[in-house]
């Protein structure tokens, strides 16, 4: 083997990889609204954990990354741990499925249609077909050919490797080499070492079934221990990942990482055991791509279906690997390891977000109540959740800007964009909500009284006002623009009220039933709620001219509010019917609160 055959090996270790990721990552992306909606679906059931993480796997083609997002739930608290032993035996599972792909380069026969199943047949065509996708079409067809051109170049590579070594094949020393990694201890080392440097065991497993088929000096004997090493090996990449974690992210990687080490001495044991008695023919047979495959697959699926049922034994191993101490920890908000899987990171940021909203929302409520009925446990609670608040802003803001540099689809700029525009308006609602909080002990100390008709006004002008929040809130959390187009003609009428209320304010004052100094707290009350209601028209705008690829709000205002939409129109007009004052000294109830109202159209 000459200077010249390291160096295409290395070209072509190096286009093997390099094709994988790509493929890998152009499938996450591809199917990224998918991913989501499987990662939803986490469940404590054992076999729907294994389904859902054999399922993730086999979409991203990589144990390790779906390992790493394990381990970034559990430290967000989007999982316990017991939810990770099913996701992470089936992640094993899952990636097996690069080795049967690759296996296919094994197939021999001279008819059309075996000749047509070997990958060095459509690869090259994969490859023109993604490069033609690629150049020339649109957003998912780029995807689509990324994940043809990734696996083209992952074939290539494999091709190289496999020309590169086929000299090894007459190298005596070389045989002797694979000779003593019939020895289960050195096998399971050297696998291990390989996938630890690359952080790939299909990566691994496709190396390993590249020198089977060109040298023919792979053994049976020798493959099967440097598997079992291949699939601990990468447990490094989740063990990395997870320092500097908390404690339970940590024990996700040690469930991993005793899956493995548990699983292959029991794997080993059992076979080597078996095998003397029953003295198997093939122990000693050239390995090749093939049986590589079926080698890897029986073992994920042997050593998941005899420890499965010992999931809470290996949590338990876990947590006494690492032992719980007396500070309390708390869940981290985003997880920077999701960041590697972008689709993924954006749910994530999606759902934090929504958080966000939601204790905005019950903070405003909260703030509003002790306008009427001061309560110290409930200023105090308010003050707390603008700190919340504060952190949330704080917290999205640096992941959004982190995120914003990977490579994402038109459809997660859109959502990011939608929270880049929209968490500073949630921020500045918390802040109004300490504004009221301000006005409400203003009114407590002072001991300011309200007279009927005035709480009649307010009554009414609230109740439109958590119509208009709840309807934002909802709104955003189920990115539902339909929803965000009722937000703005409800705006104008709370603008409205405003106005009326001054109005009617000053009737009162000039008749004498009000005083000047209830007119000070009014007058901060009421721009207080009319600013929210601006905030919650900048949160509904922002969502629309996003999911439409644009963002000049003064054009949309301007069009919907100049007649350029019916359907403006006749929402401004419902609810303007639905939010009226009762006449002057008529004691009309106020209408219903909105949190009954917020559902109705």
């Amino acid at each position: 083997m000459s200077i010249f055959n390291i160096f295409v090996l290395l070209g072509g270790l190096a286009m093997f990889l390099y094709g994988m990721d790509v493929m890998g990552k152009s499938l996450e992306q591809t199917a990224g609204g998918k991913l989501q909606v499987i990662l939803s679906k986490m469940t404590s059931s054992p076999l729907r954990s294994l389904l859902l993480g054999l399922a993730v796997t086999a979409v991203i083609q990589s144990s390790s990354a779906t390992t790493v997002m394990v381990v970034g739930f559990v430290n967000s608290g989007l999982m316990d741990l017991y939810q990770t032993v099913g996701v992470i035996m089936g992640a094993n599972i899952g990636t097996t499925v690069t080795s049967w792909l690759l296996s296919l380069t094994g197939l021999q026969g001279e008819s059309f249609i075996i000749q047509m199943l070997s990958p060095d047949a459509w690869a090259p065509l994969l490859g023109f077909a993604g490069i033609v996708m690629f150049m020339f079409g649109k957003e998912r067809q780029k995807g689509i050919g990324q994940i043809f051109l990734g696996f083209a170049i992952l074939m290539t590579g494999m091709d190289l490797m496999s020309s590169a070594t086929a000299p090894l094949a007459d190298a005596p020393w070389f045989g002797d080499l694979f000779l003593a990694f019939t020895n289960p201890v050195l096998g399971v080392l050297v696998g291990a070492l390989l996938t630890a440097i690359i952080q790939s065991s299909s990566a691994s497993v496709g190396i390993l079934q590249a020198l089977s088929i060109s040298t023919g000096a792979v053994s049976i004997a020798a493959a099967m221990p440097i598997i079992m090493g291949q699939n601990i090996g990468t447990c490094v990449t989740a063990l990395i990942s997870s320092a500097g974690a908390n404690k339970n992210a940590r024990r996700t990687a040690m469930i991993h990482l005793y899956f493995n080490i548990i699983g292959t001495t029991v794997f080993l044991c059992g076979f080597y055991a078996l095998n003397a008695v029953f003295h198997f023919g093939f122990y000693h047979d050239q390995a090749n791509a093939f049986n590589i495959a079926i080698i890897h697959t029986v073992f994920n699926l042997v050593t998941t279906a005899i420890l499965l049922p010992f999931n809470k034994l290996l949590v338990k191993l876990a947590i006494l690997t690492v032992p719980d101490d007396k500070k309390p920890e708390e869940n981290t908000l985003l997880d920077e390891r999701l960041l590697s899987t972008p689709a993924v990171a954006i749910n994530r940021a999606m759902l934090v977000g929504g958080d966000m909203a939601e204790v905005c929302r019950t903070s405003l409520l909260q703030a509003m109540s002790t306008t009427r009925k001061w309560d110290d446990a409930i200023a105090d609670e308010v003050r707390r959740k603008e700190d919340a608040v504060d952190h949330y802003e704080d917290a999205l803001g640096t992941y959004l800007v982190q995120l914003s540099g990977r490579t994402l689809s038109k459809e997660d700029n859109r959502t990011i964009n939608t929270l880049l525009h929209t968490i500073g308006d949630f921020e500045r609602i918390s802040d109004h909500s300490v504004n009221l909080l301000e006005a409400a002990e203003e009114i407590r100390d002072k001991n300011i009284r309200f007279s009927d008709e005035a709480l009649e006004d307010l009554s009414v002008l609230e109740a439109a006002l958590q119509d208009i929040v709840n309807r934002t809130v909802d709104a955003f959390q189920k990115h539902d623009c339909y929803a965000a187009g009722k937000i703005e003609p409800l705006e104008e009428v709370v603008d409205g009220l405003v106005r009326e209320v001054k109005t009617r304010h000053i009737a009162r004052l000039q008749a004498g039933t009000c005083t000047i100094e209830y007119g000070f707290v009014l007058d901060d009350l009421l721009t207080t709620y009319e600013r929210i209601a601006d905030h919650c028209s900048n949160i509904a705008v922002a969502m629309i001219e996003v999911a439409d690829d644009k963002f000049d709000t003064h054009e949309y205002l301007n069009h919907i509010k100049n007649g350029g939409s019916v359907k403006f129109e006749q929402r401004y007009e419902k609810y303007r019917d639905r939010y009226t004052f009762p006449a002057e000294g008529t004691p009309e109830s106020a209408p219903v609160p909105a949190t009954a109202e917020a559902g109705q159209s």
